[in-house]
This record gives structure tokens, sequence and C-alpha cells, in this order.
């Protein structure tokens, strides 16, 4: 059975950000008090555990493009979000090395999407996760892979 910090799931509509215990063995939790892009553009995480994230964000009229529709940019940073929620399971700062993205269909302002991201490899300080961005219909607007490298870095003092 998973100790009450290894996952947290959403059972409100405000998120789980105001639940979750700093812990300084899993970087994600300090990483959640200082992510002021996250805040930014709306985006709440709905879940996490480690090696997995669940995030949402409403799509704004401020992030469509000049063809209305939802600009790549900020379907990226959705994904690369949830990515980096998954990807911070010890207590070590961990980076992308390196991301692909596909888009796959359009969203619009109105729209919410929800980025799931999953570990599928982790081996020493390399990780390997995948993040599939879908609407509230379930309809996939992006794929998303990254490859995750663990630094040396300690979490921040002030988290």
């Amino acid at each position: 059975m998973s100790s009450p910090t290894s996952q947290i799931t959403q059972t409100a509509e405000a998120g789980i950000e105001d639940r979750i215990e700093l812990d300084p063995s899993w970087s994600a939790t300090a990483m959640m008090r200082m992510d002021t892009a996250k805040t930014a553009f709306g985006i709440r995480i709905d879940a996490l555990e480690r090696g997995r994230a669940v995030l949402t964000m409403p799509v704004r009229d401020d992030m469509v493009n000049g063809f209305g529709i939802t600009h790549g940019g900020m379907v990226f940073t959705l994904a690369d979000t949830a990515f980096a929620y998954a990807c911070n399971e010890g207590e070590n700062a961990v980076v992308a090395s390196g991301v692909d993205i596909t888009f796959t269909r359009a969203s619009r302002a109105g729209d919410v999407l929800t980025a799931v991201a999953e570990r599928r490899w982790l081996s020493g300080r390399n990780g390997l996760y995948d993040i599939t961005v879908t609407d509230q219909h379930d309809q996939v607007i992006a794929e998303f892979r990254g490859r995750s490298f663990a630094t040396n870095r300690p979490l921040p003092v002030d988290a």
C-alpha cells in the first residue's frame, strides 16, 4: 500500500496543491511551492505520485494564436509542466535533457486540456516519460515524450 505522500489524487475542484506537504525526499513537492509559471498559466495539479502526474489547464482567450486555435507553446507548456512533476521523483532536481511533441488536433479558447505524464523507464540519472494531452472530450491534442536527467542540485532551501 502507498504511503500518504507517495500518491495524491484530487478530490475537490481546487486541485491538490494545498494538501501536499513538503517531503524532502520528493523534489516535486518543493517545486510546486515555487512554480510561478504553473500559476500564471492557470495549471492545476489533479493527481501526483512519483513517476506520474495529471495536470489540467483551461485555455483562455489570450492563449490562442492568430488562427483562433491554442498556441502550440501553450500545449507544450502544459505537457512540459506535467513532465516536470512526474520526473521529479527523488530528492534532487531533475531537468529535461530533451523532448519531442506531436500535435494531433487543435483546441480552442474555452477548452480544458489535461496532461497525463507517466514514467516509462528510469535508470540511474536518466528517465523517459510519455505525456498525453487531451481535451474535455478525451480527444488527443498532443503526444509528448520527455527525457530527464537527475542533477546533483539539492532542493531550494526556501521551498
